[in-house]
């Protein structure tokens, strides 16, 4: 059985992109690994062992074309409103938070941000299927 261990991003200015993730999401770097072209960020936290890669491309200046195929990825939280309004205050700029209820009943409450590269970051309170 195959387990799922990270998901990897390019970004421009690591430290930049090290400070939005520790103050957003507290993740911290496990690991770093420094080649002649590139950096490796390995980023994670106690709440989960899965964790986010940053590719920082050595001389790279323009930032990154995200295409039409990215999507986002996803964190859970167990206050998702008290997070809401932290950023908000910090000047992270989270869009508003939405209560999700197809058929009437609220199955998830959730808002996007968007980190320093333009990479869209689903913030869901923890419940149900999105532990």
């Amino acid at each position: 059985m195959a387990k799922y261990i990270h998901s990897m991003i390019r970004v421009l200015d690591e430290a930049r992109s090290v400070d939005f993730y520790r103050r957003c999401f507290g993740l911290e770097v496990a690991d770093r690994l420094d080649f002649d072209d590139f950096t490796l960020v390995y980023l994670s936290n106690g709440e989960s062992e899965t964790e986010l890669e940053l590719t920082v491309n050595k001389g790279r200046t323009e930032p990154y074309d995200l295409g039409d195929g990215y999507g986002h990825v996803a964190f859970s939280v167990e206050d998702v409103d008290a997070l809401h309004a932290r950023l908000e205050a910090e000047g992270f700029a989270p869009r508003k938070l939405v209560d999700f209820a197809p058929g009437g009943e609220v199955i998830a409450r959730f808002f996007f941000i968007a980190d320093p590269d333009g990479y869209q970051i689903e913030v869901l309170r923890r419940g149900g299927r999105f532990r």
